[in-house]
């Protein structure tokens, strides 16, 4: 499917899911935090953990044994010490740049979010955090503690300047994406924080779709960070500091992890699968696209003067989709097809081809009725069904246990970004939520949040720098 609020059923098998980092393979490049479309290869190297996980439960001396088989037995010493630690500049990618890394980056496969409400009304005060953010992003995005002293350098009898859990783990292509909301313009009927008149008209209150059951602990906030990596212990060490470094001015009003990316990001991705088993992100937008990028993602110079500061920044849609996945599962493979408008193994429309081909909305079967049925969900979120537009999606599979009554509590965390969430995702959520039946019968949407993420930092910069010019 192109931009739907589910899946764009389409984009991977071949997907990492072992939660290590990538110790090849380096992105960088131009636009979008420095994570344009070319990947560098270096020299290959194995990680502490590769090593770890390639000897099995066989504990230390099978780690020695399977590297003395590769190396000889006078590189054992040698490779043990150096294994754990990355190489410089391993797998990273850089937080300065045009826009916010963590949106056309390539999609990593770990998600840990988390929405913050600003306890402070002290303008100097969040100011101040946001600059400490900043630099604490940028050292993590490079691999770095955070601080001047690092989690075992200081005093040793004063908390550590960094929670010490990702020591000896490579930056694992970690990227954190800041946005706002519209909680820190103006609550409780009080403009915050000086910035009256700086709300973007675009940065809307989303409206009460139909289905929705949101949980007012699982929607909104003032501040969202979005921190994406190939190893989970890396995207959930950066929320953990952010958080820590924010106390007393900040308090986490929720936070979601994420396994499985469930879009492409990049051609050189392929499509992954959501837990319906389907393929996800198919017509995806991709960094290669930079036109339809301009198009569809990033917010254009020329708008209003208290609207500058968004200009080459993006708005951030969050849902928490949860699936019913006991009753999917007791549905048959041609309703499950005919629910999403693909077949399940090749990802095909059901009009023919494969994956990739255009579907034929008109093309009819033996009984006169639509091969791809009306009411699919590739039909209603296909952008010829949408006025042509599209998003950019970087949604993740989540299981958080079972919800207390013998069922999972899982699905997918559908993150977009958009140009302006009025005309690039209300009016195609409000098609799905009235005529889609997959949406009405198999899924239930119990978070959300719309947060506008300013353009990417500068070197010398903070986060969100413009708005308070």
């Amino acid at each position: 499917m192109s931009g739907c609020p589910f899946g764009q059923t389409g984009d991977a098998a071949g997907v990492e899911r072992s939660g290590e980092p990538n110790d090849v393979v380096t992105s960088r490049g131009a636009s979008d935090g420095g994570t344009a479309a070319t990947a560098e290869a270096v020299t290959p190297r194995m990680s502490r953990r590769g090593l770890l996980s390639l000897a099995g439960v066989g504990g230390a001396g099978a780690v020695a044994g399977l590297a003395a088989g590769f190396l000889g037995h006078d590189a054992v010493t040698a490779t043990a010490a150096s294994a754990s630690v990355p190489a410089a500049g391993e797998a990273v990618v850089p937080f300065f740049g045009d826009h916010q890394a963590g949106i056309t980056t390539p999609a990593q496969d770990r998600l840990h979010m988390a929405a913050f409400d600003v306890t402070t009304e002290d303008r100097k005060e969040l100011i101040k955090l946001l600059k400490d953010w900043t630099a604490a992003a940028q050292a993590m995005a490079a691999g770095d503690p955070t601080g001047k002293t690092g989690a075992v350098d200081g005093p040793y009898d004063a908390p550590p300047e960094d929670t010490g859990e990702a020591l000896d783990l490579a930056a694992s292509k970690l990227t954190l994406t800041f946005g706002f909301g519209a909680g820190l313009f103006e609550k409780d009927g009080k403009v915050r924080f000086g910035l009256d008149g700086r709300r973007p008209e675009a940065l809307i209150d989303l409206p009460h779709f139909p289905g929705d059951d949101l949980q007012p602990g699982r929607t909104g906030g003032d501040i969202v960070v979005q921190a994406c990596a190939d190893d989970p212990q890396v995207a959930v060490h950066a929320i953990r500091n952010l958080a820590r470094i924010g106390f007393g001015k900040v308090r986490v009003r929720w936070s979601q992890l994420g396994f499985g990316r469930t879009s492409s990001t990049s051609r050189a991705q392929v499509t992954p699968r959501n837990l319906f088993g389907f393929k996800d992100g198919t017509n995806n937008l991709k960094v290669e696209d930079n036109a339809l990028l301009e198009e569809h993602v990033w917010v254009a110079p020329g708008g209003p003067a208290s609207e500058q500061w968004m200009a080459g920044g993006s708005y951030l849609v969050a849902r928490r989709i949860q699936m019913h996945i006991e009753i999917w599962d007791r549905t048959s493979l041609r309703e499950q097809e005919g629910l999403i408008g693909r077949t399940k193994g090749v990802g095909a429309p059901l009009s023919g081809g494969d994956e990739f081909s255009t579907p034929d909305f008109a093309m009819a079967g033996r009984n006169g009725e639509p091969l791809i049925p009306m009411d699919s969900h590739m039909r209603l979120a296909h952008p010829d069904q949408n006025n042509g537009v599209r998003m950019l999606r970087r949604g993740y599979n989540f299981t958080d246990g079972s919800d207390g009554l013998g069922h999972l509590d899982a699905g997918l965390f559908f993150i977009a970004f958009v140009k302006d969430p009025r005309t690039h995702y209300v009016s195609m959520q409000l098609a799905m939520a009235k005529g889609d039946t997959l949406s009405v019968e198999y899924l239930k949407h119990t978070g959300s949040g719309l947060f506008a993420v300013p353009p990417g930092v500068q070197a010398g910069g903070f986060i969100g720098e413009g708005l308070f010019a």
